[in-house]
């Protein structure tokens, strides 16, 4: 126990220590302490930095717990330096199957020794070319410890760890390294290694055997990429090490160059000395005959004199060309020389007027850590910033910067071509049109993304839709215990950020990015003015969204998604009937022809042919019925299209919906004629029976709307009345007839105006055709075939029939239709139960029950 306390007091003292630290004393006491801490500060935060390495600290959700559970106890700097190294090293030195990281210290140091053989390799190689034939004893045993030291890097070549240039992730195992250095420099390292003064000795001093010496000119690679480490690192003045950079390409040209005049004067016998340009030369009193036995630095520092001023083209003519071979070659590096010093001086400029890459890189570095330092930013999120900077310059996605000025029309094709194969895949889009594909492609950004880094957090606002390209992404959710669990992985063709932009809701999982990933980037400004126009590929994506959606979590989404969706129609329905009210065709035609459903209504039930209807548009009424909407459709209130042309007047409409076959179908028709009636509108009502209204409707008494006119003594609406058909035998549930009413009503013109129609109306029933019978019986039932107290599952569909004159023959035509016994034990039924034993019972439109007696 006493242990147990002293360990938690220690890692309360160093929580305590490390937040203090992490919330830095603002509060310094003297100038000196302040001027410490801010420079252990700036040198530590300098050397996170490496532009080359960028370590891959997150494998997956599992490998990030490791950092995650390091924050939360708070861990102080030295023993994260500890356990970081002593992890590091051990994963990377001995766990991963003896393979070498790039990091790891003792490699780097290494490189820093065979980089100092590097240079002496590149340097000696030409001398030893040009001025040996046979290396000295002592020259000879530095030349051989330096091939066994290539040797041995060649052998740590093939244990060396990767970054993979697709993944950005490290690679570990043996076979992909070695395979990998096989095919690259394994080769010409090799060559290089060979002992070639041994091998010219054995074979004889055959000259074509020196000529494989160059081989270890390969090695300058190591040299050149040094440079272009230290042309990145912040720590070291970038216009010095440019300037430094230049003089050494220059002196090592002038060296090669010098070594070549030699070996080309040396290549001739020494009976031929004076026809070359060493063996010829005599500088004041002094004469270069036999110039073998002169000393070796003063043939160097002659042949490189005769490199340098043939270099500057300022020769002063004591040193020349002698013989054709020296002619050629000076020729040769006179023309390599002007291309050189056109390098040389294109180089400089760029240093002076201050616009290279690199430099813009380091500049922005720079100023980012400035920043980091001034506000104190953590470990993790400065690896973060620092990675994706470093990604930036060394990637070639930023390339679609320099597209800018290239006309929109032009991007498009571009855009399609790039990235049309990737959107065509994606599950979301399933069944979308390719004109609202390729409106989305047109509108892509494409971004790449380090390993670790979090794209979206849970719960956030999103205003960007992501869909992968190449990579590995995972969503990660928070258990109910609060721990991190991976939900899925996303994988190419994936998309990310539609759920929030769609539903307008929070985030509900973390993205966080496994391996290097290319993703195409929509903001949701754009996506959202697609779709206002696209509505019919709008259902489409929220009908996939729902598709897959098992877990609880998912059931959610799929309520807030199903809500979404029921809001958006009504939106467009609203947008519809909007565009039918104002008599705007070509936005109409523009809603429906983008995938808007005509047939929708809005919370009234009113459909666009409604509105048309009653403002009088033919033309729209017109196109309305020709991509098939209901003419007998009602809304809430029980009006027809046609009813509202009738209503406001619009004989043209209404007569157009005749045609098409629309019917004057209204709840409790009796009662709506008989209320037109009694309002006395002539007008209103000519135009219901001319399109079809039935004159002998009746209302809950029974009584037609002659019964009305007769009794409000109303002539001329009682006319327009019989013209339609209507029957002045009709009787009224106290047994009146309308002219009944009229002589009540005391109306002689309008009692005469019915006795003429009585005697009218009886001469023809005593010869009736069939079109007479057909008007005095336009009455109809729907018979449904079982007990009115039946449960409902229990119920079957009806049929619609012409109440005949009797109820015999309804009974046997409903029993043919239902496929009953036509005899005495069948009977109708009403809703009450009630035996029905003759037509007059019946209303039009009721509902009867076809039964039988066992039943």
């Amino acid at each position: 126990m006493n242990d147990v306390g002293k360990n938690n007091k220690k890692v309360k003292v160093t929580v305590e220590e490390d937040d203090e630290k992490r919330r830095g004393n603002k509060m310094t006491t003297t100038d000196s302490s302040s001027s410490t801490s801010s420079t252990e500060s700036s040198s530590s935060d300098e050397r996170e930095y490496e532009v080359q390495d960028l370590r891959d600290r997150l494998k997956s959700s599992r490998g990030s717990r490791f950092d995650l559970i390091e924050n939360e106890f708070g861990l102080n700097s030295a023993r994260r330096k500890f356990s970081r190294q002593a992890l590091l090293d051990g994963i990377r030195g001995i766990s991963k199957g003896a393979v070498i990281h790039p990091e790891n210290r003792w490699y780097r140091l290494w490189t820093k020794f065979i980089l100092v053989w590097a240079v002496y390799s590149s340097f000696f190689t030409p001398m030893e070319f040009g001025f040996f034939r046979g290396l000295p004893e002592n020259l000879f045993i530095l030349d051989i410890i330096g091939q066994l030291a290539f040797l041995v890097d060649i052998v740590l070549q093939f244990f060396l760890a990767y970054r993979d240039s697709q993944t950005y992730r490290m690679v570990y195992k043996r076979t992909p390294i070695a395979l990998r250095y096989l095919k690259t420099d394994f080769i010409f390292d090799f060559l290089g290694c060979m002992p070639w003064d041994i091998i010219f000795k054995v074979c004889g001093n055959r000259e074509e055997v020196r000529y494989l010496l160059w081989i270890r000119l390969y090695r300058v690679r190591k040299v050149t990429e040094f440079f272009h480490n230290l042309e990145k690192d912040i720590r070291v003045n970038y216009i010095i090490t440019r300037i430094v950079k230049l003089l050494v390409v220059e002196l090592y040209c002038t060296h090669t160059a010098a070594c070549i005049f030699y070996y080309l004067a040396t290549t001739l016998p020494e009976s031929q000395e004076e026809y070359t340009w060493i063996g010829s030369l005599q500088l004041g009193g002094y004469s270069y005959q036999h110039f073998r036995e002169i000393d070796l630095w003063k043939r160097y520092t002659t042949s490189l004199y005769f490199a340098i001023v043939t270099m500057a083209t300022v020769g002063y003519g004591d040193i020349h060309a002698v013989n054709l071979r020296e002619m050629i070659f000076i020729m040769i590096y006179v023309s390599f020389d002007m291309v050189l010093g056109a390098y040389l001086i294109g180089n400089m400029t760029a240093l002076i007027v201050k616009g290279s890459k690199t430099e813009k890189f380091r500049d922005k570095m720079t100023d980012l850590m400035k920043y980091m330092n001034r506000n104190r930013l953590g470990r993790d999120i400065r690896e973060q910033i620092k990675g994706h900077l470093r990604l930036q310059f060394e990637s070639s996605y930023t390339e679609a910067a320099v597209l800018q000025e290239i006309p929109i029309s032009i991007r498009s094709k571009i855009s399609q071509t790039l990235y049309l194969p990737c959107i065509q895949m994606v599950p979301l889009f399933k069944g979308c049109s390719s004109e609202f594909i390729n409106q989305i492609v047109t509108r892509l950004h494409e971004e790449f993304f380090l390993p670790g880094e979090v794209i979206m957090e849970q719960g956030n606002v999103v205003d960007q839709l992501y869909f992968v390209c190449h990579g590995v992404l995972e969503l990660v959710g928070t258990a109910e215990d609060g721990t991190e669990e991976t939900v899925s992985l996303l994988e190419p063709n994936s998309s990310f950020g539609e759920i929030s932009i769609l539903c307008n809701i929070p985030q509900p999982y973390t993205v966080r990015v496994c391996e290097l990933c290319r993703l195409l980037r929509l903001d949701k400004q754009s996506f959202t003015n697609i779709l206002d126009i696209y509505f019919y590929d709008g259902r489409k994506i929220l009908n996939n969204l729902l598709e897959g959606k098992e877990t609880s979590r998912g059931k959610q989404l799929e309520s807030d998604i199903t809500f979404h969706i029921g809001k958006q129609e009504a939106e467009l329905a609203l947008k519809v009937n909007s565009a039918a009210f104002n008599g705007d065709l070509y936005q109409l035609k523009g809603l429906v022809r983008a995938g808007a459903d005509p047939n929708k209504t809005d919370y009234d039930g009113r459909s666009p042919l409604h509105l048309a209807a009653s403002r009088g548009y033919e033309d729209i009424t017109l196109f309305l019925i020709q991509e098939g909407v209901d003419v007998n459709v009602s809304d809430n209130f029980g009006n027809t299209p046609l009813l509202e042309a009738v209503k406001s007047g619009h004989d043209r409409v209404a007569s157009l919906l005749v045609r098409e076959g629309a019917a004057m179908k209204i709840e409790d028709g009796g009662s709506f004629l008989c209320t037109a009636v009694a309002r006395g509108d002539s007008d209103y009502l000519k135009r219901l029976l001319s399109n079809g209204m039935d004159p002998n409707l009746k209302d809950y008494d029974y009584r037609s709307p002659l019964h009305v006119a007769a009794a409000e003594g109303l002539y001329f609406m009682a006319k327009l009345l019989l013209e339609a058909g209507a029957s002045v035998f009709t009787k009224d549930r106290w047994g009146k007839t309308p002219l009944d009413e009229a002589r009540m009503s005391g109306n002689k013109n309008l009692i005469k105006l019915l006795e003429d129609a009585k005697s009218a109306q009886l001469s023809d029933l005593l010869c009736p055709t069939q079109e007479l019978t057909d008007k005095m019986h336009p009455q109809k039932c729907t018979v449904f075939p079982f007990h009115p107290w039946d449960p409902k599952d229990h119920t079957k569909h009806g049929i619609v029939l012409w109440i005949p004159h009797t109820i015999e023959e309804l009974i046997k035509m409903a029993a043919d239709q239902f496929e009953f016994p036509s005899d005495s034990c069948v009977f109708i039924l009403s809703e009450d139960a009630g035996k029905i034993t003759d037509v007059d019972m019946i209303k039009d439109g009721q509902k009867l029950y076809l039964v039988h007696q066992t039943h």
